[in-house]
């Protein structure tokens, strides 16, 4: 049984599973490189090395080796999570960008980034449009002469704010969405969502419109953009065909644009430089492990991988979750398969094949948010029982499968479970508007609106119904 647990990372991951391994009883100890939280317990501490012990087929332990003030300490764990996630080193591909070394003005990666003063009335190009890139291309626009957006593949860009005013998240991420999604036809979901997409903003007149349009791709949330765009304050631009001296050229024009500063938003890469490649290895952005978590080869099942993964949803929820999950393993409570099915099984993700149905997850690390985290919370009899919840309390049942799938869910059953939970959730919009609602106003319902709402919930019913046929 493991007791003394050394957790490498003290990001949103390594924070919730310290408090995953203190609800297990377990004696967790948080190495973190950096200087603040993030970091934890052990600032400034650098993991050297994360080896098996001589006696690792019988002990399952392991010698974590660190560094701190350039001394070097080593000590002995009953586990080992890992929790460094997958944005840990800048990817800049200069090699990429011809006459990128001859160019005279500033560059640098947008993990360098602090406040946007540096760009004031200069002319700025940010190359990628992920979710840093944007943010970055429009707080730049306020302050400088120009900002450019160069983007390969393009994107989908949303508002933070769904119909009606009401938050995206909470209205997407929903049970009765997530199953109405993976019972259609992917290209049918696909239409449908790029449809809804683009009746916010439509893509293909801004410039912004994906190239691949079959498989999932981030999605990128900004409200200010395309006033930015509209405005002239951004410019979006394809890739870049040349860099120069003090300008760049795009493909598919001969002009060139006059620039200042380069902002790199290229991502990242990820590594385990403290693990041997027989522990554990990364290719082509992944690594080979079960459920996204435990190496399946291990003699005794004491190292977990947790944030490792891209969920369509929250990922401190997740983190949370894969930890609760790792921790019952690294206890003994919770068993892994043998090694032989969960090589199968990551074989096969790797694979990606498409299943037709629902959301393509095609690329690296990409799950389904609900999906994922109901299977770790079935592992510990954590996952809502909503036919059983249908009969004892419908109330909460139908507000589980119909409202937002907050992490409050969670914590209703099985370790870790929170009296506070139903409350939680029966209470979560009025919490959500309570702030926006400086002006209160009283409004009287009319006849007609509680005649369809009451014509609405007995629909849900008979739907409620149907399914659990």
């Amino acid at each position: 049984m493991a007791k003394r647990v050394a957790i490498v990372g003290a990001g949103v991951s390594g924070l919730a599973s310290i408090k995953c391994c203190l609800e297990e009883g377990l004696e967790p100890t948080c190495f973190e490189r950096s200087d603040d939280l993030g970091g934890l317990w052990r600032f400034t501490t650098k993991v050297c090395s994360v080896t098996k012990c001589s006696d690792f087929t019988v002990s399952g332990q392991w010698e974590v080796v660190t560094m701190r003030d350039e001394k070097q300490e080593s000590a002995i764990f009953d586990a080992v999570m890992v929790c460094t996630g997958f944005l840990t080193n800048p990817y800049l591909p200069l090699d990429s960008f011809p006459g990128i070394n001859a160019f005279k003005g500033q560059y640098f990666h947008s993990r360098q980034y602090k406040h946007p003063d540096i760009f004031k009335d200069k002319r700025v190009l940010v190359i990628g449009m992920g979710n840093s890139g944007t943010d970055i291309a429009v707080e730049a626009s306020h302050l400088a002469e120009q900002v450019f957006l160069s983007t390969t593949g393009g994107g989908w860009v949303i508002s933070r704010i769904f119909d009606s005013g009401y938050p995206w998240d909470m209205v997407f991420m929903t049970r009765f969405q997530n199953m109405l999604r993976n019972s259609l036809p992917t290209p049918i979901v696909t239409w449908l969502m790029m449809r809804k997409i683009n009746n916010w903003l439509n893509h293909a007149n801004y410039g912004l419109i994906p190239e691949e349009r079959t498989q999932l791709k981030e999605f990128v949330l900004n409200d200010e953009l395309p006033g930015r765009i509209i405005t002239g304050k951004v410019f979006i631009r394809p890739s870049i065909k040349e860099v120069k001296e003090n300008s760049v050229m795009f493909n598919n024009t001969s002009k060139e644009e006059p620039i200042d500063i380069i902002v790199f938003a290229t991502g990242y890469t990820f590594a385990f430089p403290f693990l041997d490649e027989s522990v554990v290895k990364v290719e082509d952005g992944q690594a080979s492990l079960y459920k996204y978590i435990f190496p399946a080869h291990l003699q005794k099942p004491t190292l977990a991988i947790i944030g490792l993964i891209k969920p369509l949803g929250s990922m401190i929820p997740t983190g949370e979750t894969q930890a609760r999950w790792a921790v019952r393993v690294l206890k003994g409570v919770n068993k892994l398969p043998p090694p032989s099915v969960m090589i199968e099984e990551i074989n096969a993700r790797r694979e990606n094949k498409p299943s037709w149905f629902g959301l393509c997850y095609c690329k690296a690390l990409q799950s389904d948010y609900i999906t994922y985290i109901d299977e770790l919370l079935t592992y510990i009899n954590a996952k809502p029982k909503l036919f059983s919840m249908l009969l004892t309390d419908p109330h909460l049942a139908l507000t589980v499968f119909f409202g937002p799938c907050s992490p409050y869910q969670f914590r209703l059953t099985g370790p870790g479970k929170w009296e506070g939970a139903r409350n939680a959730i029966m209470t979560q919009w009025d919490r959500t508007f309570k702030v926006t609602k400086g002006r209160v106003v009283q409004e009287s319902p009319s006849p007609f609106e509680s005649f369809l709402k009451l014509f609405s919930f007995l629909a849900l019913l008979v739907a409620i119904f149907l399914i659990l046929l």
